[in-house]
C-alpha cells in the first residue's frame, strides 16, 4: 500500500508541479493554476497517509520514488523517452527507497 500511496502522490506532485511550468514556460493560462494547486494539495495530503514512524524517512524513501515518476512523467506526457543514464538512475534511486522503506528496524 506504500508504494501505491507514494505513486499517486507523486503524480499529484508532478501535475501540480507542471502547471505552474505550462503556465510560466509554456505561457498557458493562469487558469492552469487551479488543478495545480489542488493537485499540490492532494499531494501533501497523500504523503501524510505514508505509514512510517519519522516525516523524514517517509519522505526520503518518496525521494526515490518521485525521481521513477518524473521520468514516467517525461515520457508520456512531454513525449521524450528516457535514456539508459536515466533508467539506471531511477532504478537505483528505486533500490535506495526500497532499503529504506523495508529494512529492518527495531522496537
Amino acid at each position: 500500500m506504500t508504494y501505491i500511496l507514494y505513486i499517486a502522490a507523486a503524480l499529484a506532485e508532478i501535475a501540480g508541479c507542471f502547471s505552474f511550468w505550462a503556465w510560466w514556460r509554456l505561457e498557458k493560462s493562469p487558469l492552469w493554476l487551479l488543478p495545480g494547486l489542488a493537485s499540490l494539495a492532494a499531494f501533501g495530503f497523500l504523503l501524510a497517509l505514508v505509514e512510517a514512524n519519522a516525516a523524514g524517512r517517509a519522505y526520503a524513501a518518496y525521494g526515490g520514488i518521485y525521481i521513477a515518476a518524473s521520468l514516467c512523467w517525461l515520457w508520456l506526457v512531454e513525449g521524450v523517452r528516457p535514456d539508459r543514464w536515466d533508467l539506471a538512475g531511477a532504478t537505483l534511486c528505486i533500490a535506495g527507497a526500497s532499503v529504506i522503506l523495508l529494512a529492518p528496524r527495531g522496537a
